[in-house]
Formats: structure tokens, C-alpha cells, sequence
């Protein structure tokens, strides 16, 4: 019996060994992806409420309320009656000018006297009037001879053993000679001054309650000594309101405003050598109703009018096509309820301090159109008002000679609802409007925070983008994804995705460098290229269409896209080569100037309509490759069902296959709108980045996204700008949320609607 190898089998035991291992890994394969997809939607959803609570809780402080603090009282040092009070920049130093002709400066917090100065005036004079054009500035003394004396307070600040000593001093911009305002010698009654550069003006009522206006100009030595003669030039101003009360005068010596107690102001233009009068009005529009106080806002462009029920208006000069100028109502602050007699202007901001008769001090912004707090300083009339240079220290003197002495925090006055997204008259401008500009070079700037051009710009970007985008990339999936050819959809596809890598900044330096002045060069072929390009399509493929058959059939099914290519070059060509004659037939040579000339439309290079190009190029490859997915997804036994029960290629693709993909064709549009919402450097690069509110596809715009990137590094950390900033960054976020949200409702309600298909 021959015998051999024989073959033999594994036990049984350890087949189902091994099989039972096999499970068990699979199934822990399973059971740990299972729980990594978990975790990792889990961390996405984790990762995008950290980001919305950040962006929040640096926001939040914006809309934070301003408080007040009481730090001390106490009756005011040195004796005699307060002419006038100011504080330096740390609220520790408190300077007194009394009617005896002396400087008192003292500690805020508990009135200990540092120094008493007496000033340097003859002694058959006293002082009759005090005034400031900006704290820390200099002071105008108005004396009972006619002249006057120009001070000014100063802080030399030390470290001694790690400690902030600050020692003060009193100065002579124009040094310690008396200025002869008024050459009768009558007293000045009531002042203002300005010093600018080499020039000082006074503007006073004198005790024979005349009007004088009187301007020193340094003469300039030709040997460079400093002590050179000031130049005297004075003018008696008449048509001036009876028993004048209030004098105004703008830090560029140009307008002058005197108005008495029954609110009649007379407007002087005073930048020449001859005062002109340029408007007279009421300031009061309520009858029974006194002027008790009047006051410049920084910048000295806005009046602040208090009046005897509370009321606080503000007014300023808006350009006239008759006089140049008109003082003209803006806004009111009812917020008080006794006579307002005394008005602060903080030095540094559009706000503003009002002390009333019953002791009450309110805080205001006026570009925000907003009261901060109204605070009980005192049970008597609060006669004087100091302001730290940053507006956060008040002192106070009320009608007994006490001082009050509060702490303020008011860190984002600005901020407001109608600040923000409403229209807001802003000093200079002749209308209500919507305006961001951050930033300017002087104190004196008022900041226009307004998101709704930036809000605007966004979706008017996004609109442009997706109307290009839209019916490009949808046609184009529908046609990939149920007419191509398969061979042709194997190169069409990926080459459209690849074009999704390409960096957006690559496609807005091309659109902002390139694209841009070649379309302005040829703007009439682009706006006619709009039309043509649509229009030649649809006249090839009528024209093939009518073709014979056996011409046709030369051609495979799914192959017809190719035959387009030459008729897209050939278009595009066409309305390119004829751009100069279109611009000479109908434009009059120049395209842009019969815009602005004859259709009243301003043209920017870069505008809406390249932007509706370059970004709409990328959008285009995330809208196709979803919707065509979802369009190549839809099962073939439906559409092959459809078609053998009768229908034509065209009935099944519009009643049974673009039904069953609007889920995904819808998502794919929302994703697409998202992705143009928050656009940054295309739209940055491409726009012009400016923050106006226009629908014409020739203007440009500015995004919340360009705004972020652009003003972001520049921004001062947890200042204003730097919050609403956040705030900007918020609203985007919201927008997108919006928007996918919206898409995710939709899409499972269309999924349901036609999951039975």
C-alpha cells in the first residue's frame, strides 16, 4: 500500500479561534472609529463655540454700563470765590483761580494746598472773566482795565523712589505782559481766547457791553529774537444779540458765536481782517424756555446748547449753497431735568459733561446720541466742572464752595445701537449717513463706527459672486453629472476641483493688478460679453439642433460640451475686439465719463463687477463638485426608470433627478454663499476697499472680512476700535451660522420631501 504526505486540516477549535479573534478585532476597528468620528465632530462643535464665546466675551464689554465713584468732598481750599478749576491728567492735582488774583493748586483728595501763586496783575485790577479753549491749554484772564493776561498750568512729573510726584508750575505762552484787548480800557465782562501758532485772538463783551474782536500776530524779527512785537488789529462787531452772555470762539480763529440768555445767536465768519455775519437764529425752539449754557464739544465744530428745562442741543455749521455754512439743529439730550449752567467737553472724545441747578451731573456722547448716567454730585447748584485729559476724574464745585471729587469709568461711550447700524449726522457732513472710518490724525476726529456699509459691502460682494457663480457651476454639474460622458467627466471634474486649491490671494492679485484695468480698459466688450455669451450659446445650439442627424450622430453622445469651447473663445474674442468701436458709437469715445456724466453713475477700478469675476471663479469649484456629486449620486435604476416608462432625457432630469439631488444641489449653493461671505483677500485686493453703500456693480465696497484684516494689526488693544473689530468678526460668524444653518433646515426638509422618489 503506497502511502504519501497527507493533507492535513486545522482543528476545528482553533477555526473558530481565529474567526473569533477576527470578530473581535473588527469589531474593536469599529467600536474605536466609531468613537474617533464621535470625537472628532464633538472637538469641531467644541473648537466653533470657543471661537463664538471668545469673539463674545470680548465684545460684551462695549455694551458694558459707565459707573461713577465718590472719592472725596471737602470745602475748597484757600478762601475766596473760584473762577475757575482744573485737573492735569491723573486727577491728583487740582489748579483754583480766585477773584483775588491767585493760582491754588491742591490735592483732589483731600484739598491740601501744594502751592498758592499769586498772578502777576496790576494792583488796580481784578479779574472779570476766565476762559479755556481745551483742558490743559491755555487760560485767558479778562481784567477790569480792557486787557488781559494768558496763562497756562503745567506738570513736571518725577519717579522719586518708584513714586509718581508731580510738581506744578504756571507759564506765559505770550508772556507775562498784559494784552490790551479793548482800547477804552472798559472791563471784559466776558472772554473767549484762542492761541494758535503765532496768533492770538480774543473775543469779550466789554462792561458797555460792546463786542470787541481783537487778534495779536507775532511780527517775525529779521535778527531771530525771540521776544519779537505782537501785531494789534481790533474790530467792533455790530448786529450782535442784546445783553450777549455766551462767546464762543473755534480753535482755528475762524467762527465766532455770541448768544444771550434768550437763545438769539448771532454767527460771525472772523478768519478775514472784517467779521462777517453769517447767520442769526434762535437756539430755542420751545417757548418759555432760557439758554443757560453754551459750550464747544473737542474740536470746537459742535455748540452744546443747555437750556432752563434740562434740555441739551447740539448744533453745528452744515454747508449752504447760499452762505457757505448754517448752523443747524442735530440732535437733543433729555435726560435732566433742572437749568443746565455749566457744560464740560471731554478733551478727547465726542463727550461731554452737564452739571445742572439741583446738583445733578449727567455724561453724554453725542455722536452715539446717548446718556451714560445721570449722578446726585451735590444738594446745590454745581457752578464748576473740571475733566481729566482722559475723562476719567470730575471735580466739581457747587454753589457753597465744596469740592467733589468722583471717579468715572466710561471706557466705550461711543458705542450704541443707532452708533452702529443707524444713519448718524456726523460733524462736516450735510446729511445723515452711514459711515465707517476708524481713524484720523488729530484728537479732534469723531470715529464713525457703522457696520452697515461694512454689513452691506458683504453681501453685495457675495451677490455679484454668486451671480456669476451660480448659474455656471449648477448648469455645469447638471450637465457633467447627467449628460457627459464618462471619459470626458474623468478630465472635466478633477480639472475643475484642482481649480478649488488654487489661493485666493493668487486670484486677487491677479484680479486687483490685472483684471481690474484691463476691464476698465475694455468695459464696454465686458458689459456687452455679459450679454453676447449667453446669447451665442443659445444661438449654437439652436444651430446644431437644426443640424441633419447624420451630422449630429458624427458626434458621441455626452461629447457635445467639447463643440461649446470654440464658441466661448469666439465670443469672448469678438466683444473684446469690438470694446473701442462700442465705446465710440455709443459712449462718445470714453465709457467712463459718459457714466458720470450722462447716467449719473460713478465708476471705481475696482469695483462689484470684477469682483463678481475673480470671486466668483472660486466659488465656482466648491458649488460644482457638491451639486454634481449629488446630481451623479442620484440611483440609475430611478432616472433609467423614468426613461423606460417614456420620458425624455430632459423630463427625467427635471421631475425625477434634480428633485431627488436638491438636498445636495441646495447645500451646495449655501456652501458656496458662505465661502463668498466670508471672502477676505480676493475682496481686499479687488475692491477698492471702500465703505460705501452702493448697488452699482461699477462702485467698489469694503467687507467685514477685508475690514478685520485691514484694521486689525493697526488697533489699539481693548480700545473701541479693537472691540467693535470682535464685534465685526461676530456679526460675520452670525452671517455664516445664518446661512449654514439655513442650508442644513432646507436640505433635510427637501431630503424627506423626496426620499420616496
Amino acid at each position: 500500500m503506497l502511502t504519501g504526505d497527507k493533507k492535513t486540516n486545522p482543528e476545528p477549535s482553533v477555526v473558530r479561534a481565529s474567526g473569533a479573534n477576527l470578530r473581535q478585532w473588527r469589531a474593536l476597528k469599529d467600536r474605536l472609529f466609531k468613537h474617533s468620528m464621535a470625537i472628532g465632530g464633538i472637538s469641531v462643535i467644541v473648537a466653533i463655540l470657543l471661537i463664538f464665546f471668545y469673539l463674545f466675551y470680548v465684545v460684551v464689554p462695549l455694551f458694558s454700563p459707565s459707573s461713577a465713584e465718590k472719592i472725596a468732598t471737602f470745602a475748597a481750599p484757600g478762601g475766596n470765590s473760584t473762577l475757575f478749576i482744573a485737573t492735569e491728567e491723573y486727577g491728583e492735582v487740582v489748579a483754583r483761580i480766585t477773584n483775588a488774583g491767585h493760582a491754588i493748586f491742591f490735592n483732589s483728595k483731600d484739598g491740601a494746598i501744594i502751592s498758592d501763586t499769586p498772578l502777576p496783575l496790576p494792583q488796580s485790577t481784578h479779574i472779570t472773566s476766565v476762559t479755556t479753549r481745551a483742558e490743559g491749554g491755555p487760560i485767558g484772564l479778562g481784567l477790569s482795565d480792557g486787557r488781559a493776561l494768558v496763562i497756562q498750568f503745567t506738570y513736571a512729573i518725577s519717579y522719586p523712589n518708584n513714586k509718581r510726584a508731580i510738581a506744578p508750575h504756571i507759564e506765559y505762552p505770550v508772556g507775562q505782559e498784559l494784552l490790551q484787548v479793548d482800547e477804552t480800557g472798559a472791563a471784559l465782562n466776558k472772554l473767549a481766547m484762542v492761541v494758535e501758532d503765532e496768533r492770538v485772538a480774543f473775543a469779550a463783551v466789554t462792561a458797555s457791553n460792546e463786542v470787541v474782536f481783537t487778534r495779536f500776530t507775532k511780527e517775525q524779527s529779521l535778527l531771530g529774537d525771540d521776544a519779537a512785537a505782537l501785531e494789534r488789529e481790533s474790530t467792533r462787531l455790530t448786529d450782535v444779540p442784546d445783553d450777549v452772555r455766551f462767546v464762543l470762539l473755534d480753535t482755528h480763529q475762524r467762527r465766532l458765536y455770541l448768544a444771550n440768555s434768550a437763545g438769539t445767536l448771532s454767527f460771525f465768519e472772523v478768519s478775514g481782517h472784517n467779521p462777517r455775519l453769517v447767520q442769526r437764529l434762535s437756539l430755542i425752539t420751545t417757548p418759555g424756555v432760557t439758554l443757560t449754557a453754551l459750550e464747544f464739544l473737542t474740536g470746537s465744530f459742535s455748540l452744546m446748547a443747555g437750556q432752563s428745562n434740562g434740555q441739551i442741543g447740539q448744533w453745528f455749521p452744515v454747508r449752504d449753497t447760499t452762505n457757505g455754512f448754517a448752523l443747524t439743529h442735530i440732535r437733543d439730550f433729555s435726560f435732566q431735568n433742572a437749568p443746565i449752567i455749566n457744560i464740560s467737553a471731554e478733551p478727547r472724545r465726542k463727550g461731554f459733561f452737564a452739571a445742572d441747578q439741583q446738583g445733578f451731573l449727567g455724561i453724554y456722547h453725542a455722536t452715539a446720541h446717548r446718556n451714560l448716567r445721570v449722578d446726585k454730585i451735590s444738594q446745590n447748584a454745581l457752578l464748576h466742572v473740571a475733566l481729566a485729559p482722559r475723562g476719567d476724574f470730575v471735580f466739581a464745585e457747587d454753589a457753597v464752595g465744596d469740592m467733589h471729587f468722583w471717579r468715572v469709568h466710561n471706557i466705550h461711550p461711543e458705542v450704541s445701537w443707532s452708533a452702529l447700524w443707524g444713519k448718524v449726522w456726523y460733524e462736516n457732513y450735510q446729511e445723515p449717513e452711514y459711515l465707517w472710518q476708524s481713524s484720523a490724525s488729530t484728537n479732534d476726529f469723531e470715529p464713525k463706527f457703522s457696520l452697515t456699509p461694512l454689513s452691506f459691502g458683504t453681501l453685495k460682494a457675495a451677490f455679484y459672486a454668486m451671480l456669476l457663480a451660480i448659474p455656471l457651476s449648477l448648469l455645469g454639474a447638471i450637465f457633467t453629472g447627467h449628460f457627459m460622458a464618462p471619459r470626458m467627466r474623468s478630465y472635466v471634474k478633477p480639472t475643475i476641483e484642482t481649480m478649488e486649491a488654487l489661493p485666493t490671494v493668487i486670484l486677487g492679485f491677479l484680479a486687483g493688478l490685472w483684471l481690474a484695468p484691463f476691464m476698465e480698459r475694455y468695459l464696454p466688450g465686458m458689459v456687452s460679453l455679459l450679454l453676447l455669451m449667453p446669447t451665442g450659446l443659445l444661438l449654437f445650439a439652436y444651430a446644431w439642433s437644426r443640424l441633419p442627424d447624420h451630422v449630429k450622430h458624427r458626434i458621441p453622445d455626452g461629447y457635445e460640451a467639447a463643440l461649446m469651447m470654440p464658441v466661448v473663445i469666439l465670443v469672448t474674442w469678438g466683444s473684446i475686439a469690438v470694446s473701442p468701436l462700442l465705446e465710440v458709437w455709443f459712449f462718445g469715445g470714453d465709457m467712463r465719463m459718459w457714466l458720470t456724466n450722462e447716467a449719473g453713475v460713478s465708476f471705481d477700478q475696482r469695483n462689484a463687477m470684477v469682483v463678481g469675476f475673480a470671486m466668483g471663479f472660486a466659488v465656482i469649484p466648491n458649488i460644482f463638485s457638491i451639486a454634481e456629486d449629488a446630481i451623479f449620486s442620484v440611483p440609475k435604476h430611478i432616472s433609467n426608470g423614468s426613461l423606460a416608462l417614456g420620458a425624455t432625457p430632459w423630463q427625467t432630469l427635471v421631475r425625477v433627478v434634480l428633485l431627488t439631488a436638491s438636498p445636495g444641489i441646495f447645500s451646495a449653493v449655501m456652501i458656496g454663499l458662505g465661502r463668498a461671505v466670508g471672502e477676505t483677500m480676493i475682496v481686499l485686493m479687488a475692491t477698492g476697499n471702500t465703505p460705501v453703500m452702493d448697488l452699482s456693480f461699477f462702485q467698489g465696497m469694503r467687507t467685514l472680512s477685508a475690514n478685520i484684516a485691514v484694521e486689525m494689526p493697526e488697533s489699539e488693544l481693548n480700545s473701541t476700535h479693537y472691540r467693535i473689530l470682535f464685534l465685526a468678526a461676530l456679526v460675520l460668524f452670525a452671517f455664516t451660522f445664518f446661512f449654514n444653518s439655513l442650508a442644513e433646515i432646507v436640505r433635510q426638509r427637501l431630503r424627506k420631501k423626496y426620499s420616496n422618489l
